[in-house]
C-alpha cells in the first residue's frame, strides 16, 4: 500500500478530479484537502505513525488553493482561531 502511495505521488501532476466537486469552482475542494491534510497528520501523529500518506491531501490543496488563502489559514491555525475543525 505504501508503495502505491508513493507511485501515486511520484507521478503526480495537478489536482485529479473528485467527483465531489464537479463544478468548475473548486474552492470547497480546496477547502476540503487543507482540512483532510490537517486531520491526517494530527490523527497520525498521535499513533506514532508515518505522515507520508497525509502529503497527498498537502499537494491536492497546494495545487488548487491560492498561496495567500493557505498562509492566511495556518496563520489562525497557529493563532487558534481557525474556523475549521482539525
Amino acid at each position: 500500500m505504501a508503495e502505491d502511495i508513493k507511485e501515486k505521488l511520484e507521478n503526480y501532476r495537478t489536482a485529479p478530479f473528485d467527483a465531489r466537486f464537479p463544478n468548475q469552482n473548486q474552492t470547497r475542494n480546496c477547502w476540503s484537502n487543507y482540512v483532510d491534510f490537517h486531520r491526517c497528520q494530527k490523527a497520525l501523529d498521535a499513533k506514532g505513525v508515518d505522515t507520508a500518506p497525509c502529503d497527498w491531501y498537502k499537494r491536492v490543496y497546494k495545487s488548487l488553493c491560492p498561496m495567500s488563502w493557505i498562509q492566511k489559514w495556518d496563520e489562525q491555525r497557529e493563532e487558534g482561531i481557525f474556523p475549521g475543525k482539525i
